[in-house]
Formats: C-alpha cells, structure tokens, sequence
C-alpha cells in the first residue's frame, strides 16, 4: 500500500472505534444472561466494563500506530489480525456495558490519542522494540483482566465469560509478539508502562 492508503486505516478504525460502530467478527462468548444482579453488583461489573472498553479502545489506537511504522508487510500482517481481534472486544464490552446500563469512557478521545502517539514512539524505535513492547503490553493485560476476574460478581457469568476469553487471547498476541522477535523492554519502561496504566484503570473506573 502507499503511504495514503496506510493512512486510511487508522484513520478509519479510529472513526469506528470512537463512534461505538466497532463490530466483532466473533460471537459474545456467553450468549445469554439468565442471572439477576443486585444494583450492586451491576454498578461494580459496568465499572470493570469501562475499565476493559478503555483498555481495547487503547489496543485499537496502538496496533494501528504500530502497524503503520513496522517495516516488514508480515508484522503489519500480524497486528492486523491481532487488531481483529482487539476490534471483538471492543465491540464485546461496549455491548455488554449497554446490557448493564452503564456507559463508555467520556475520556475515550484522550485515551486512543495518548495510546495511538505512545505506538508511534514503539513502531519507530524498531520491530524488535515495537514487539517487545507488544509482549510487555499483553503480559500487563492479561494480569489485569486475571484481577477483573477476582473483582466481577460470581453471578456476574456473562462478562466473566467474556474476561475470560480476551484473557486467552491477550495472552496468544503475546505469545505471537514474541516468536516474531521481541526485545525484552528495559526494567524502567515496563515500570513506566505499569504506572500509565494504573492512572488510565482508576480514572477510567468511574469517568
């Protein structure tokens, strides 16, 4: 592709990932929600939910800055179909929000720009640091939704099968990122990326 076609990409899946026109490829894992949650434990799970929609609106925004800067037509391959899968999870809990009553983001502009300059910075440090910070960023995910696990309501079935699931394939992204190559981040990253991530997760909770 020339370099304005690379440019309708992002912006495309920017457009959709903003206006909530995000759509899955794949089925809600959980196809029906029999239980009754307490006010409670809707507030609590529609929190999380939030929490993970930011957290995929992110992953849009930085595999389409990664992808736009790596070097070889197999790695921007490969985040595409990892942003594929991003794109189903996207649409999953913004889905799911909408069941509990509850909304997205109103940061959710500031959250993709943010994500989207900080996957400029990795696409151009390099493919090996860009995976490296694939590997880093999935591993920190994949930890984060093991807590939203401990945190949703046991009753809670659909958006635990849900967690579960982007779990399974935030972990195979990782796995993927690393096979291809990846450079292990510097310790002061990671802990820079950790910190970042904290702020997002608690103002995300509850604006």
């Amino acid at each position: 592709m020339n370099i304005v076609d690379r440019l309708i990409e992002p912006l495309d899946s920017a457009l959709r990932t903003l206006s909530g026109a995000a759509h899955a490829s794949r089925p809600m894992p959980a196809e029906t929600d029999a239980a009754l949650l307490t006010p409670q434990d809707r507030r609590l799970s529609g929190a999380l939910m939030r929490v993970d929609h930011v957290g995929e609106v992110c992953a849009q925004a930085l595999y389409q800055a990664q992808a736009l800067t790596a070097t070889s037509e197999s790695l921007r391959a490969q985040m595409r179909r990892a942003a594929s899968d991003e794109e189903d999870h996207l649409a999953w809990t913004e889905q799911r929000l909408r069941e509990l009553g509850d909304r997205t983001s109103l940061l959710n502009p500031l959250w993709y720009a943010g994500a989207f300059a900080i996957g400029l910075l990795a696409g151009r440090a390099g493919d090996r640091w860009s995976l490296g910070f694939i590997v880093e960023t999935e591993r920190q995910v994949e930890a984060h939704l093991a807590g939203h696990l401990e945190a949703l309501p046991r009753s809670d079935a659909r958006s635990r099968a849900l967690v579960e699931q982007m779990k399974r394939d935030e972990a195979r992204h990782g796995d993927e990122a690393q096979r291809a190559g990846a450079s292990p981040l510097p310790a002061p990253i990671q802990h820079a990326m950790r910190l970042a991530a904290r702020v997002m997760t608690r103002t995300a909770h509850h604006i």
